[in-house]
């Protein structure tokens, strides 16, 4: 096996960041432009997927690519593999050139020290893998998450899912990648598809924390996933059955049978919502989901006002 770049004191190697992208030609914009105004010093290739939707194959002409110390590409290519997401992501990746990958959210947005800073702080520590934290914008309301070493683990992972170890904020080594696998596209709907591949990915890597908020995540009305209550279910579902380390975890099978409480609930479907309620409660007493989704399911709560005040927070649900 080879040495991971940044293990062997490469300090700018190629990184490829894949966009995947769906119907947000103006979102997907302030993207890329965060990403082609990096500091990076090395080469940084944009990878552009487009899933389920027509490429824009002009788009670079409006990007700042000029004048970088290591050069700028964009590639634009479609899924070609599953719909979704989760295929959209592993397109972007065998598509790809870099010795480092890095993924960005198309309503996402990089601060522009982030890659040179993890790149950084990856070849320091030896590590294939590195996140950082994150600013949360919805509407004119921001929450900053930051993680600690001490948070990105598999087992707070699988207790409390760590939101700040977000997507966007990955950077992995190709070695790293291909030990890790693929981004699983058999959950049901793409739903946790990061979740899934950030506890394989702590389980088989030593990451690089930067504790500093270098992604701004944008949460909107065009997010995915926002209401898809079933799918959700068929996801969380999934995860449990997958997952050892979320069984054997009584606070992260809570968080999760909460999660599945609220979705029954906005549903309309008050005894199964009651039911897996109860099961997070006896597990937690503390799961606030399970208490949300009683109330909801009593109709002491409508579930959209749920879900914004859940927003509001910067938490979700």
């Amino acid at each position: 096996m080879s040495p991971d770049p940044v293990a062997s004191g490469a300090a700018t190697p190629t990184v490829s960041v894949v966009v995947a992208t769906r119907n947000r030609p103006e979102l997907l914009r302030k993207a890329l432009g965060s990403i082609a105004a990096q500091d990076y010093p090395g080469p940084v290739e944009l990878v552009i997927v487009y899933d389920q939707s027509e490429p824009e194959t002009g788009l670079a002409a409006d990007l700042p690519l000029t004048g970088r110390a290591g050069g700028r590409r964009v590639l634009v290519v479609t899924n070609s593999r599953t719909p979704g997401l989760a295929g959209a992501r592993n397109s972007g990746v065998t598509a790809s050139n870099g010795e480092l990958l890095a993924f960005c959210d198309d309503d996402d947005s990089w601060r522009p020290d982030k890659l040179s800073t993890q790149v950084a702080m990856m070849t320091t520590a030896g590590a294939g893998l590195s996140v950082c934290g994150i600013q949360i914008t919805i509407g004119d309301q921001t929450h900053v998450r930051v993680p600690t070493p001490a948070d990105v683990t598999v087992a707070e992972l699988a207790r409390r899912r760590v939101m700040e170890a977000h997507p966007s904020t990955v950077v992995v080594s190709r070695a790293a990648f291909d030990r890790i696998g693929w981004v699983d596209e058999d959950l049901p709907g793409g739903y946790a598809e990061d979740y899934d591949w950030m506890l394989r990915a702590l389980a088989a890597e030593k990451v690089a924390v930067v504790s500093k908020p270098l992604v701004e995540v944008l949460w909107h009305p065009g997010s995915f996933f926002t209401t898809r209550w079933a799918v959700i279910i068929d996801a969380l579902d999934y995860m449990v059955d997958k997952h050892a380390v979320i069984r054997d975890s009584p606070r992260g099978l809570a968080r999760i049978y909460g999660q599945k409480a609220v979705a029954y609930a906005a549903l309309q479907r008050r005894s199964d919502s009651s039911r897996w309620a109860l099961r997070a409660l006896r597990l937690a007493p503390g799961e606030k989901r399970g208490y949300l989704a009683l109330a909801i399911a009593s109709g002491v709560v409508p579930a959209d006002r749920a879900l914004s005040w859940a927003n509001a927070r910067g938490r979700g649900i």
